[in-house]
Formats: structure tokens, sequence, C-alpha cells
């Protein structure tokens, strides 16, 4: 859960971020981590900012915040910020064009990553010359090269990078979920920011915060690289839920698949002054995160020079709890067909007898390639049932299968 190391090591794999996502659920974390080069990499270039506040306009997709960037003439270019992440994952074409050839050494290493399973894969290291977000622009940018095809396939978004936390070390960097946009700003002669200040608990830079649930206070990684609204390492705690755990949907991570664990907690979680009410939780061996969508909230400030955080919200109202729907079923995409990854065991959809490995080509009569993961979880939220038409070689047959409260 570190910061990238500035002397790296072969001994260990490095961690980095792995994909998650749910259609379903519509879920997708971005799991923390670090990565090592084979000697030091060069210092980090400038960044510089047009103006001492750059306003970024942001794609709201789930509970995620996409900012959208034209600096060449193969943009527009689509990046998602994951604070929860130490490192930056770029996509091959974007490396090709703007990564520096043989950037480190020739014997430069193929950097070795563990997934949230401990698994390991191979991603290539790269140093991007710039990057360009409207009016702040990013020189020497330290990259792992990442096939990001599934997440833009997930979010009906071309995503080309995913900026990790320490990108933004030299500005005062704003996530404002409500109005939709991302604010970069110079440290020197910015206003007082808004909202109760919360110290990071370490001097790595990291934005890890102790939160309080009930009695109980534990740390907790801002994590805007997920879209949950809380996931809970139980270790130590002893929670009490309102609702059971149940097994949900499968959860995909950079090498392999796991299954997902949802319920609901009893006590009131404290973020600062901040009540939120019986939240729903996603149950992680990993280190207990808030996810965008608890984030979504709020406007949140983060200062690495001063190793905190501040999070501004018009009112102090406790946040109610919200139910967690499902139409018990995860997704595979492609622009042709969604491919059934899991069924939620014990739901309608298990009962109407879909299975992993069915090909469904249209919603409620609709062909999939129209149907973004936006207006699909306005469908999960708002509708009773969901018509999926199953692809069974050239024959198609619709099957009605109801929409359920997987967390009441």
């Amino acid at each position: 859960m570190s910061p990238a190391a500035a002397h790296p090591t072969d001994a260990a794999p490095a961690r980095v971020p792995a994909r998650r996502w749910l259609a379903a659920a519509a879920a997708l974390a971005l799991l923390p981590g670090c990565f090592t080069f084979h000697r030091e990499p060069p210092r980090p270039g400038r960044t510089t900012l047009a103006a001492p506040a750059v306003t970024l306009t942001a794609l709201t997709v789930s509970n995620y915040l996409v900012i959208e960037s034209k600096w060449d003439r193969y943009g527009p270019y689509h990046f998602l910020i994951d604070t929860g992440a130490s490192v930056t994952l770029v996509s091959p074409q974007l490396a090709a064009r703007y990564g520096r050839k043989n950037p480190f050494t020739p014997d430069t290493p193929l950097v070795r990553v563990k997934s949230a399973e401990g698994d390991t894969a191979l991603l290539t290291a790269t140093l991007l010359d710039r990057l360009q977000l409207d009016g702040a622009r990013f020189e020497d940018v330290q990259a792992l090269v990442y096939d990001l095809g599934p997440l833009s396939a997930h979010l009906g978004v071309k995503i080309d990078g995913i900026l990790g936390f320490p990108l933004f070390r030299e500005t005062l960097l704003t996530l404002d979920y409500p109005r939709s946009r991302v604010v970069l700003q110079r440290h020197e002669g910015a206003p007082p920011v808004p909202g109760a200040t919360i110290a990071f608990n370490n001097d790595r830079k990291t934005p890890i915060i102790p939160v309080r649930l009930g009695a109980q206070t534990f740390a907790a990684l801002i994590d805007s690289g997920s879209d949950a609204f809380l996931s809970l390492n139980p270790v130590g705690l002893q929670p009490v839920f309102a609702v059971p755990p149940r097994t949900g949907a499968l959860v995909g991570t950079l090498a392999n698949d796991r299954e997902q664990h949802t319920g609901r907690l009893a006590a009131t979680l404290m973020v600062g002054p901040h009540a939120l009410l019986r939240p729903v939780v996603d149950l992680t061996d990993e280190l207990s995160s808030l996810g965008g969508g608890l984030l979504k909230n709020f406007t949140v400030t983060f200062d690495q020079e001063r190793s905190r955080v501040t999070l501004q919200r018009d009112s102090l109202a406790p946040i109610p709890p919200e139910p967690r729907r499902s139409a018990g079923l995860s997704f595979t995409k492609t622009p042709a067909y969604w491919r059934v990854a899991s069924v939620v065991p014990g739901s309608p959809a298990a009962a109407a007898g879909l299975q992993p490995g069915d090909l469904v080509t249209r919603l409620n009569g609709e062909p999939v390639a129209r149907w973004d993961i936006r207006r699909y979880e306005l469908l999960v939220a708002t509708a009773t049932a969901i018509e999926f038409t199953l692809l069974n070689g050239q024959q198609e047959t619709p099957q009605r299968v109801a929409v359920f409260d997987l967390v009441p």
C-alpha cells in the first residue's frame, strides 16, 4: 500500500492497480500499491499550470470522474484519477505515441505486479515525455503500460490512462463530485479550502485517514479508483451487520476472479464530522477504503505537500442508507454482446436458469451496444425487471429477470 519506491528490488513483486468490474453492481476498484524499476528512475519533470487554478470538466461515469483532454490530433483522451494507486497506467497506444524509447537501461526488466489474490503478471515500464490535461502539463511521467480495453468496454468510454496519486504531488487536487469537475491549483497563494480537514496517518504522502465505525477507529484509504461505498477489512473490528454479508457477483482482478461479499453495517460510519448511516460494505482482505460511492457526496481536496485531505459538503445532515440493487448478473462486454461472467446465488437470475457463459445481445429489446454503464445503472436502479435476450447459436431467446435488492 506504499508509494512507489525510489530504490527498486527484484526480490518481491510490486503492487499496482488491478481492474475490477461488475456490470450488475457497477463496481470497479483499482487496487492500490507501488511499483519499482531496475534502477532509480529519473526525477519527475515539471508540473506546469497555465493559471493559478485549472478547472477540468469531468464526465461522471458510475461513481468515477473521467477527465477528457485533447492536445493533439489523436484525441480526445480520457483519464480516470485513482487516488488509491501509486502508479499511473497508460494504454499501449498512448505509450507508443509519447513514451520514450529505452527510457531506462537496455537491461531494464518487465515490472512484476501482484493482484489482490497474490498472482503476478508482467507489465512494461515507460516514461512519457508529457501528459496534458487542458491547462495542466505534466512532463517525464513514469507509467506502466496496461491494456485498458476491458475497462473501456465496461464503462462505455475509451480510457487512455489511470492517473495515480503521486502525479499530482505538486498541486492541490480537488475532486468535485457534485459539480462533475476536477480542479488543480498551485500551492502558493491558494485560498483556504472550506470543509473538514483530516491529516494522513502516515508520512509517505498516501491518503490513508482515520475513520470511526461506532466506537471503533480504523484506517481507510481514500480511493477514487473504486466506485464502492466502503470496502472493509473486518480483521480486528468485529463489525455488527444489520444485513449479513451475502455472496454477490464475480469480481475480476488483474490476474483472476473472486466472489464479492456484500452486507450492511448496523453502526454509523464517521468520516470527520460527517455521518454515514448503516453503510453498505464490501468485505476485503486488503486495506479498508472509501470509494466513489461515498466520495460522490463531497468535494474532496488533497494536499500532498501537507499530507492532508479536506472534505466539503453543503450539509452536515447524516447521509442516509441506500439499497444495493442488482439484476443478479455480472458481465464482460463487447459491442456485439455481453457475456455472463457470474450469476448471484439465490437470485431471480439464477432461478431463471441463466448461467456463466451465456451471451446477451439485447436489453429490453435494444442491442447491448446502445447501453452504456450509466444507462444500465439507471435501469437497474429503477426497473422491477429486465428482459435479457440470450443468443444460442443463431437463435435469440428473451428471458425476463426480476431486479432485486441485493442488500436492502
